[in-house]
Parts: structure tokens; sequence; C-alpha cells
């Protein structure tokens, strides 16, 4: 038996010493020793692109669609930029096919510099991030109004106090006898907005015109994100047959990205730690969607859908929503069902679900992210206290037995297969289970897992103070306090646990609460906080459950 958890043991130390050098290899810029990641340009470029293959598609609709990405990249200085601020965000459009260029978050400061808004959308030489929609499907291959046509702006460009909403237009001359007319409606605490596509059919001739929409971004990973754990960046799209599914920049490089490619409902998006932008079709609307490469280290993820068709002379109205903010679970629900999902728990979703709603009304009712964080810790440990009081008392059973283990394993070192045998008669004369300590244990980590993707991808901790010298709980503690207090009460659990009969077992008890505290470090606060708050109760229940066993320590 002490053979089996001494391997574990060493397996998981071995793990983690591997996990810690390869977090430490990218942190210092090198390449990752052990799980190597496909290589991407440093910055995004706004020069000409080289005529880029898109990836294979699901069908034809996508051979027609512009090959180029940036806003700036064929008319260059012709475009103009038109700002646009309301109370939740500062957006930047270009008459280049009336497209959203930059979007600022006002309610979310820059955590890297100072002073600054959030910048999500950009287009840049560091940047590009861009959020298009236009036209194909002429019969005869001849354009009609795509992101790259230049357009007319009309409307105010700020949203007045007072005013529910703000409405701007983008319009374009007729490009192959078609017009298309541009409305976005911005609505007062909205990240959602409306983007009402009107088309003019002013040919002789009946057209069956197709809508896309893309979003398009580079590959690079966001300023800042830690080496120590790893966040999702890329495309997502949702449909009700397969849900969300994530596809990497890589393979879209390899031109094997795998997701459902038609469907009559859903959503594509752009995601990254905490934030997300997203395009969504009425769900009557039948799409091809897809994903593909534009350019070296430029990706884009968009739906093309077919629109009836349009006599001579007639009129139609194609309505898309395009949301571009934070992964605000309650907001994300509002906008449209799934677009919660952008927040991703991963495998524990049907955990991390409650735990964050728990979180968030304990946060309504002591309106501190900090605290209320502590007292779901206090909660999750009243709800699974029997389990940890059987599992005490396995390990305080343990610890009374070591002194007579310990003398027995040196009275027979010479002869395994006894000091075996020994050992589980002692466990059975003092009626003590090896694994009692481990398994009420193990039934709770799917718990903390998911409470723990719960901390790491909620935006709501992001510049949540809680006391003094931490004012903001999705960043390191700036003073190392909260991890230094991690180390310590970890140490006391190692101090409280039986001792390992082994000497070799028993240094590394001790070692690896060190090796793991150097991790805390680096995570944010409010996930240090949860594990110190953990701990210091995990503590005390030991504690008392060891004096109720008479184990003196």
């Amino acid at each position: 038996m002490n053979d089996i958890r001494r391997t574990i043991l060493w397996v998981v130390f071995g793990f983690s010493l591997v996990m810690l050098w390869d977090q430490w290899q990218i942190s210092q810029g090198k390449a990752p020793t052990f799980f190597p990641q496909p290589v991407q340009t440093t910055s995004a470029t706004n020069t000409a692109p080289v005529a880029a293959t898109p990836a294979p598609a699901a069908g034809n609709a996508l051979t027609n669609l512009p090959q180029v990405g940036g806003a700036q990249t064929a008319t260059g200085t012709s475009a103009k930029r038109i700002d646009v601020e309301t109370d939740v965000l500062k957006l930047q459009f270009s008459t280049e096919g009336g497209s959203l260029v930059r979007a600022e978050l006002l309610k979310h400061k820059d955590v890297h510099r100072a002073g600054s808004n959030m910048l999500m959308m950009d287009d840049s030489k560091e940047r590009v991030y861009l959020a298009q929609s236009g036209l194909i499907g002429a019969a005869n291959g001849a354009p009609w109004p795509t992101h790259k046509t230049p357009m007319q702006f009309s409307g105010a460009t700020t949203l007045k106090e007072g005013d529910k909403e703000l409405q701007i237009t983008f319009e374009s001359d007729p490009v192959g006898e078609v017009k298309l007319v541009k409305t976005y409606v911005l609505t007062r605490g909205s990240y959602a907005m409306e983007v009402k596509h009107d088309i003019v059919n002013m040919s002789g001739a009946s057209i069956s015109p197709q809508l896309y929409v893309q979003l398009v971004r580079d590959g690079n990973k966001p300023e800042g994100e830690s080496a120590f754990y790893s966040t999702f960046t890329g495309p997502a799209v949702f449909t009700t047959a397969k849900k969300y599914q994530k596809i990497e920049f890589s393979d879209i490089e390899k031109n094997n990205a795998d997701f459902e490619k038609q469907s009559q409902q859903g959503y594509v998006a752009m995601v990254q730690h905490y934030f997300a932008s997203a395009w969504l079709l009425d769900d009557t609307q039948q799409r091809e969607l897809f994903a593909r490469k534009i350019d070296t280290n430029l990706y884009s993820v968009g739906m093309v859908a077919p629109l009836p068709v349009l006599s001579p002379g007639s009129r139609m109205s194609q309505t898309a929503r395009l949301f571009v903010g934070p992964q605000e679970e309650k907001v994300l629900e509002a906008v449209y069902p799934g677009l919660e999902l952008l927040k991703d728990y991963g495998f524990l979703t049907i955990l991390s679900k409650p735990l964050f709603w728990l979180l968030y009304e304990l946060n309504r009712v002591i309106g501190n992210w900090g605290w209320a964080i502590v007292a779901l810790v206090v909660v999750l440990k009243i709800a699974f206290y029997w389990l940890n009081s059987q599992a005490y008392k396995s390990m305080g059973k343990m610890k009374a037995i070591s002194p007579k283990i310990m003398e027995m394993r040196e009275r027979l070192k010479d002869n395994p297969q006894q000091m075996q045998t020994e050992m589980m008669k002692i466990y059975r004369e003092e009626k003590v289970n090896p694994l009692g300590g481990c398994l009420p244990i193990l039934v709770q980590m799917p718990f903390f897992i998911a409470l723990y993707w719960v901390l790491l991808s909620s935006v709501e901790m992001r510049n949540a103070p809680w006391v003094g010298w931490v004012q903001d709980l999705a960043a390191p503690d700036p003073w190392f306090i909260l991890p230094l207090l991690m180390t310590a009460t970890s140490l006391v659990q190692t101090w409280l646990n039986p001792t390992p009969p082994d000497p070799m077992q028993a240094k590394l008890m001790w070692f690896m609460p060190l090796a793991f505290s150097v991790m805390f470090f680096f995570f944010p606060a409010g996930l240090v906080l949860y594990w110190l708050s953990n701990n210091i109760l995990s503590i005390a229940q030991q504690w008392m459950i060891n004096k109720q066993l008479g184990i003196k320590h």
C-alpha cells in the first residue's frame, strides 16, 4: 500500500516539476520544452497582404468572400474614421465598408496601462481585430458592396444624456447595381448592437444576395497573458446540434478545423480571457459557418446567410446583432441563450454554473467579491463537513498509530514481505483504513476544480477590490501576502497529517507544499484567497478532530 502511495506521490511531484519548468520557459520568452505550441508572428501588420488561400469551407459561397481582412489594406488613407461613444462603449468605425475597427470598454480599465480603458478591437501595427459584413452572391461573379466598399456616414456620434439609443448609418454607392445601407443601433448600457442591412436592387433583374458577417483577428495572445495558467484565445462557434465549439488558430492554419458548418441557429465569436465579440443572426435564418486564414497571422470566423430573391427596384432588410464586451454571465444570457458559454468552464460546466450563481448571489448580499469568495468556501465546507470529518478522523488515526508503524518498519526493514503483513495487521487491529483520508477528498475534487475555473474565468473579479492592499482580485497579490500565508497554511496542514513511515516520502510531503506554492505567487489574488480560506477552515476542522481523538502534535 505504501509503495503505491509513494509511486502516486512521485508521479504527481514529477508532473508538477514538468509543468513548472514548461511555464518557466514560456515566461522567459522561450519555446515550451514539453508542450510545444504553434509558432506565430509577434505582431500583426496592415501592409498589403499576399493573396491567401482560404480554408476549405462547407459550400461554394465562401469562395466569393473578399480575401483581405484589415480595414485599411485596400483604400488606405481614403477611409475616414468615425468615433462613436455610448455610456459603455467607445467605438471607431471606418467609412470603408462601415466596419467596426476599434472598441474600448469604458467600464473596464486596462490593467497593463494605467488610466486607459480596456481596448478590445483595433486596427493598428500592433493588433488587428475587426468586425465586418457585406454582400456576395452575384451570378456573374461581379462585385457587390463588401467590407472594402467606400461608404458615406450619417448620424450623431454621441449618446446624449437621457437618450436610450443611438443610430448611425453607412451607405454605399451602387456596386454592381446593388446598394447596401448599414444602420448600427446602439443602446444605453448594452454591449450588443443591432446591425440592420438594407439591400437595394437597382438593376433590371432579380438577384439572390447572400449576407456575410465575420470577425477578423490576428493570432497573437492578449497582452499580459499569464504563463502559469492557460486560457483560450481564438474563434468559437455555437450551434444547437454541437453546442459550443472552440477552434484553435493552429487548426485553421493546418486546414483541419473541426466544427459544424451548416446550421439555422447559433453564433460565431472571437474569445479571449474575460472578453469576447460575437455575430448573431436570426434563428430562422439558415447559415453557413466558416473559419479561415486570411493572411500571415490573420484569421476570420463568420457566417454566410442566403437572403430571399430580391426583384428589380425592390429593397429588403436583414438584421444581425454584434456583441463586443466582457464575459459577464448574466449579460451574455440576456443577449442570446448559449452566449454565456463564451465564458468557458470546460467539462465541469455542470458544476461551475451553479457555483457561480451562488457566488453571484453572495456578492449581491455582501457587496464585495472577495468576502463573497470567503463566504462561498464556508458554504462548501458546511456542505462537505461530514465527508471532511471522515477524512480527518482517518488521518488522525493514522497519525496516532504512526509511531507503532515506524517501530515496526525499523524492526523488519530487512524483511519487506513480513513488513507489509504486519502493517496490514496493525491497520486491522486499530480499525484504520489507509485510504480513508483520500476517498472523501476525491469526492470533493470536482467541486474544487469547478470553483477554480469559476474564479479564473469571471471578469467580475477584474479590478474588484477586497481589502487594503488587494485592489484587483484578478491580478496577483502585489505584496505577496496571500501567497505567503497560503504557503504557511499548507505547511501547517502537512504537520497535522500523519507522517509517512518512509523517510524519503516524509521529506517529499514537506517539499511538495513548497513546490506547489510557487505557482500561487503568480495566480490571481482571488484564486489564492479561495485556497487560503479553504486551508484555514480545513486546519480548524482537522485540529478539532485531532483533539477529540486525543492526538498530540
